[in-house]
This record gives C-alpha cells, sequence and structure tokens, in this order.
C-alpha cells in the first residue's frame, strides 16, 4: 500500500514537480530572508563580540545603542578605576573620520583607539603585523577587507598597476600622517565603513579637537566581586551605565528592532514564503489527492482500512515536504557560501532551518488534513458508480 502510494505521488510528475518547486521556492524565501536578517543584524554589534575582553561596557546613561557615540569626560575613567571590585579601566575611542589615501581618494572610515598601555580592545585576528607594532610612532592597523576594496590604491605611489593597501603605506587623517603597520580581520560593520585601529592618545590627535574624547570606557571585574554591586557603585558615584557584553548587544539589537523598519521588510518577505507555499504546493497537494479519489475508494472497497488510507497520504506529504525543504535550504546554502560575506550580510544560525522546515510542514499537514478529509468522507459505491 505505502509503495503505491509513493507510485501515486511520483507518478503524476507534473503535480510531482509543481509541488516541489514551490516547497523549494517557499523554503529558499523564509530561509535566505531569516539569515540575511540575522547577518545584518549580527553586523550592528560586531565590534562587541570582537572584543571578548572588559566585563562592562561603560556608557553615557542617553546612549541607545553602540554607535550611538555620547563622549565622556576623561575624569570618569579616573573615577571608575577607584571603584571597588573593577580590576582596571580603560577609555576608548570610536569615531568617524575622513582618511585621504596617497592617489588622492578620500574614504569616510571608522577610528578606533584602544588603551596605549594595555592595547585592551585590540583587533582579534591579525593577518600581516603585530598588535604591539601599534606603539610605534603614527602606526594603525586596517582592517583586510578594506585594504582590497575602498583603500585599493587605483594609481599606487610607485606607478604601475592599481594594488591593494599593504603594510608600510602611509594614509592622512586629518592632516595628520598614519602608516599601516598591520593588517587584521575585524567583523564588518552595519554601515560598512573601513576599520582603523590605533592608540587612544593618536586617535585623539586625528579627531576634531573636543572637550570630551573618551567615547566609552571598558572595564573587568576583580575575581570575587558581584556585577551589580560594582554597576550600581558606578551608576552612584559616576553617572554612567554599565552593561555586560551581551546585555550592550541586547541594548543595540533592541534598537535596530524596534526604531528601524528592517524587521518589518525582512519579516514581509518571509510571510510572503509561507503563502507562496500555501499558494503554490499546498493547493497542488489538495488538487492531487482529489484527482486520485478514484485510487484511494477502489483500495477502500477492497478492504483497506482508513487508518492505512490516512497513513499513505501522510507518507505522501511528508515525502514531498521533506524533498522541497531538502532543496530549498541546499539552494539557500550554496547561496550563501557563494557569495562572499563582505557583498552580502549572510549568516544561517541553526534555528533558521528549523524555522522553514516547520513552515514546510505545517504547509503540507493544512493541505494533507484537507486531503485526509476527503478520503474519510469518501464512499468506494460513488468511485464506481463515476
Amino acid at each position: 500500500m505505502y509503495t503505491f502510494a509513493l507510485k501515486m505521488l511520483f507518478g503524476d510528475s507534473a503535480r510531482f514537480y509543481g509541488m516541489l518547486l514551490g516547497l523549494a521556492f517557499s523554503t529558499l524565501l523564509i530561509s535566505q530572508q531569516a539569515s540575511i536578517f540575522v547577518g545584518i543584524m549580527s553586523r550592528t554589534f560586531g565590534f562587541i563580540t570582537d572584543t571578548p575582553g572588559p566585563d562592562l561596557w561603560i556608557v553615557d546613561p542617553a546612549q541607545r545603542f553602540l554607535d550611538d557615540n555620547k563622549p565622556l569626560r576623561s575624569t570618569a575613567v579616573q573615577r571608575v578605576q577607584g571603584i571597588a571590585g573593577i580590576a582596571w579601566a580603560v577609555p576608548l575611542y570610536k569615531g568617524l573620520l575622513v582618511v585621504n589615501l596617497p592617489d588622492g581618494k578620500r574614504q569616510m572610515s571608522q577610528i578606533i583607539g584602544i588603551d596605549d598601555a594595555s592595547l585592551i580592545a585590540a583587533p582579534p585576528f591579525m593577518i600581516e603585523g603585530s598588535v604591539t607594532d601599534l606603539r610605534k610612532p603614527d602606526a594603525i592597523i586596517v582592517d583586510e577587507r578594506a585594504t582590497r576594496r575602498e583603500f585599493k590604491m587605483e594609481r599606487p605611489p610607485e606607478g604601475g598597476e592599481p594594488r591593494p593597501l599593504r603594510v608600510g603605506d602611509t594614509l592622512e587623517l586629518n592632516d595628520r600622517r598614519a602608516e599601516v603597520v598591520g593588517i587584521c580581520k575585524a567583523t564588518q560593520t552595519f554601515q560598512s565603513q573601513p576599520v582603523i585601529y590605533t592608540t587612544f592618545h593618536r586617535a585623539s590627535q586625528y579627531a576634531p579637537r573636543e572637550r570630551r574624547q573618551v567615547t566609552m570606557i571598558l572595564a573587568k571585574l576583580e575575581p570575587g566581586a558581584e556585577k551589580e554591586v560594582v554597576r550600581t557603585a558606578i551608576a552612584e558615584q559616576t553617572g554612567l551605565s554599565a552593561y555586560s557584553s551581551q546585555e550592550f548587544i541586547d541594548k543595540t539589537l533592541g534598537y535596530w528592532m524596534r526604531e528601524t523598519g528592517i524587521p518589518i521588510n525582512f519579516g514581509t518577505a518571509i510571510v510572503l514564503g509561507f503563502f507562496v507555499g500555501v499558494a503554490v504546493a499546498g493547493q497542488m497537494f489538495y488538487n492531487f489527492v482529489l484527482d486520485n479519489l478514484k485510487y484511494f475508494g477502489a483500495m477502500k472497497a477492497m478492504g483497506a482500512s482508513r487508518g492505512v488510507l490516512l497513513r499513505m497520504v501522510s507518507l505522501q506529504a511528508l515525502t514531498i515536504a521533506i524533498l522541497g525543504f531538502g532543496v530549498g535550504i541546499g539552494i539557500t546554502s550554496s547561496f550563501g557560501l557563494m557569495i562572499p560575506g563582505e557583498r552580502l550580510a549572510f549568516r544561517m544560525t541553526w534555528q533558521i532551518p528549523l524555522i522553514a522546515a516547520f513552515a514546510v510542514t505545517l504547509i503540507c499537514t493544512a493541505s494533507a488534513a484537507l486531503g485526509m478529509w476527503r478520503v474519510l468522507r469518501l464512499d468506494p459505491a460513488d468511485v464506481f458508480q463515476g
């Protein structure tokens, strides 16, 4: 019986491939849009995940997300360092500056100034050079992606063909010389600007003169110190807010989820993918069951129980669901592997295939339920009379 059910399914090739493509496209649309959405959102807090050292990110209470800079007084660093339970606290500069390349090109870039002494919050992965090279005069470290794209020299000073920026090249930041001493790999930012690391003191010189140069303070707790007690002391003694890395990530994500149209746009595409599956695959499976009622009626007349018939329809629905999901998720995965991450924000977490599988299962279950209802109400006499 079950073999016959599969022969019925594969035998109707037009409907089979129509259902397969409908479910595959539905899976593709749901999983692809969800993966791009997760990829875009992960870029909003990429710098936090690239900086695993601090226990606390201390910012102005009015700061709404990572890049919503509200500069702090320089004295705030010393005040935080003096709070019981703080092992160390260092300043961080994070801002946007225009970079001039030797070939005359100008590029807005994100400048990150880390503590001069400890080099805390340094680039997580070095490709060329060393983090300690930042202690050299006028030293900067540039993100590898930018060396091939935004900082690519179309007219190198030495002449010749266009080439990527490399160690030893010099740039100009706010009319000041900066020498590339290293190339790192950093998480791409939401705004996609090139990322440049330097020391806090040097970043303060590159940046336009302002009374407040500290963007935020990074702090580490002493062993055994209670985080909530320290955070309360920071709030009372400095008036600043302190967040753990995960809390700062959640705060940043919350802002982009609430205050922008990104979730609605991607959510609409995901819902559309579900309804495409319902409209195409679901309708075609229901029609497939209707067209094969005569066979179900014949088997019922020969003694097949209702349970057997229901399991046959369920097997058909399960088979097309697995095949459609497999094709769709395979295309999505290939899509994510073929397109470089620097060009497309794509991040497929383990939850996304489960969501797509649930959607496909729901489509096929609903279609199978309607088909089963017709099979259960089927009178074999009606089939033979027809």
